[in-house]
């Protein structure tokens, strides 16, 4: 169909959404805002879907929501005997509505749905896959992305989101179904009566907080250390969980962000409700004034991702994902290592543009470092493959730079509740030696060298960003550059071919991962530059990494090497 046959269709028969009949309404006429919601559908890859929430193909709505879990429904029947799936959905607009939607229609094709009560974190769906023995899972979220989107990830029988394989299978169902004709779906109240579509026992709840628990490594420490909180669940899912763990653990002297306490998907104190963004956080660190604590908390919307900030002088500064993640493992390690608790060959896992200074901390405790792409997907399923052998204790801690973290083997997704309290006792430890954060950063830098990274998102919206982002990838695959910002390119590494080059000698190698839209150019001096396009947002996102002997020196070198490669990207 064309665009404005598209149009015309949903209005005749997108009439159950009052909201979404007056958006097409609205835009009557308007051959640009028609194009926009219908060029194209709203993609179904590995992340599951994302979109900003409204009416058309390319908008996350019911009908696309439906759409795509018939997909999965015919996948999932096909597939597994008596299959079951277990939903949860976060704070944002409509989140609720999505997930009862997606539950409606796996209802209707006598998939047996678990469905929690009220709004949970991402790690507490991929918990309830694992416990109930389901045959996938959905998590109605857009992660930190502001309040106009919405989305839904797809996530396999093992916990983890959906494999590469297993995508393309729900697509391929998807891609074969009519939105309206095709999709059946059910009355979600009258499903919950035939017990078609159950809620999600208590005791999946209580086992969830009970392994978060277990990963403790001094778990009578904090009750004692007067540790002080300040911490906001950024209007999101995290604020239950989260305190409900440090209550736990002792640190009872919590004081929550008022105006960002309560669930709203609105998000109308932080337009980006990110942990990596200071903007979010700013709230929080006006409350720090006030409080002065030890530590604020921020974790995002689905309460996957954890940010923090730690007084320094008369100001708070703010930890990067690589700094923590990096504190973290020298955390575990050493303390591991001193009560004699690390496995036999112990292993941590990294994504490609995590923090190299893994590799050294791990080298001084005796750790193997597995790297992964991009997607704590691929972290999980390292867990999981060291499941398959019994070995799944070998696995100490992995993480991204995207301020995502995972101790132990409980989930297979990343988890902002386990990272808080690791933080908090992390902290804790610390303050007990007479050791602040900025010191202990201070001490991991002159122990093994200070690297710093940053990442660059470049955004292109609509169809004519689609269309750069791809041009963009096409030119730096095709003519890449042999220096940056005055660097020789000494290797170039291009994911989607598996093809790793020696810019000095020529020879080349297999990359061993599998096929991404990834490119990455190590340069003179430990520098680096990995670019890839978002799976989930129309952004390209550019990570640098510079090594040297101060974090001043270290600061300069970053921003020359950010403004030198952002020409290039925007030439």
């Amino acid at each position: 169909m064309t665009e404005m046959e598209l149009y015309q269709q949903w209005l005749d028969f997108a009439t159950e959404d009052d909201d979404l009949q007056k958006e097409l309404q609205e835009i009557a006429g308007d051959n640009a805002a028609i194009s926009d919601r219908f060029y194209r559908d709203l993609e179904f890859g590995t992340g599951g879907l994302r979109g900003v929430i409204g009416a058309g193909t390319y908008r996350m709505n019911i009908y696309t929501v439906r759409r795509a879990t018939q997909g999965l429904a015919n996948y999932v029947n096909s597939t597994f005997e008596k299959p079951s799936v277990a939903i949860s959905y976060d704070s944002r607009i409509k989140s609720d509505v999505f997930a009862r939607a997606a539950a409606e229609v796996l209802a209707a094709n006598n998939i047996h749905v678990y469905i929690y009560k009220q709004l949970m974190p991402t790690p507490m769906l991929s918990y309830a896959v694992r416990a109930l023995h389901c045959s996938a899972g959905i998590m109605v979220t857009a992660s930190h992305n502001p309040a106009k989107y919405n989305g839904y990830k797809a996530y396999g029988s093992d916990g983890c989101q959906m494999t590469i394989e297993a995508a393309d299978a729900v697509l391929a169902q998807i891609n074969a179904l009519d939105m309206f004709h095709d999709v059946k779906h059910s009355d979600f109240d009258q499903a919950l009566e035939k017990g078609i579509i159950s809620y999600t026992p208590q005791s999946v709840i209580d086992g969830y907080y009970s392994d978060v628990l277990k990963q403790s490594l001094n778990p009578d420490l904090c009750e004692k250390s007067g540790l002080k909180i300040v911490y906001t669940p950024l209007n999101g899912t995290g604020n239950k969980p989260v305190r409900h763990i440090l209550s736990q653990i002792g640190i009872k002297d919590v004081t929550v962000v008022p105006e960002q306490e309560n669930p709203d998907g609105n998000f109308t104190t932080c337009p980006y409700p990110n942990p990596e963004i200071r903007e979010a956080l700013n709230l929080g660190l006006e409350l720090c004034k006030k409080v002065k604590p030890d530590l604020l908390l921020a974790t995002d919307p689905d309460a996957d991702r954890v940010g923090i900030a730690v007084p320094d002088g008369d100001d708070y500064a703010l930890f990067t994902g690589n700094e923590v993640g990096a504190l973290l493992l020298e955390y575990i390690c050493s303390q591991r290592t001193e009560k004699g608790t690390m496995p036999n060959n112990p292993v941590c896992v990294k994504t490609i543009v995590t923090t190299d200074i893994c590799n050294a901390i791990a080298k001084a405790y005796g750790v193997k470092v597995i790297e992964v792409l991009t997607g704590f997907k691929f972290i999980g399923e390292q867990i999981g493959l060291l499941e398959e052998k019994g070995e799944e204790d070998r696995y100490i801690f992995g993480f991204e730079e995207s301020y995502g973290y995972l101790a132990g083997s409980y989930v297979r997704d990343k988890d902002a509740v386990v990272a808080s309290m690791l933080i908090c006792e992390m902290a804790a430890y610390y303050r007990t030696k007479g050791i602040s954060m900025i010191e202990a950063r201070k001490q991991m830098y002159k122990k093994y060298g200070v690297y710093v990274h940053s990442q660059h998102s470049f955004t292109f919206e609509g169809e004519s960003g689609m269309i750069k982002m791809q041009e963009i990838m096409t030119n730096l695959r095709e003519n890449h550059p042999t220096e940056i910002d005055g660097l020789k390119v000494i290797q170039f590494d291009d994911y989607q071919t598996s093809i790793s080059k020696d810019l000095k000698t020529g020879k080349t190698s297999d990359i061993n991962l599998p096929k991404s839209n990834v490119l990455a150019f190590m340069l003179e001096n430990n520098a680096k530059v990995i670019i890839r396009p978002s799976g989930t947002e129309p952004k390209i996102k550019a990570y640098y990494t510079v090594t040297a002997d101060t974090n001043e020196e270290a600061s300069i070198k970053e921003k020359s090497l950010d403004d030198a490669f952002s020409k290039m990207i925007l030439a």
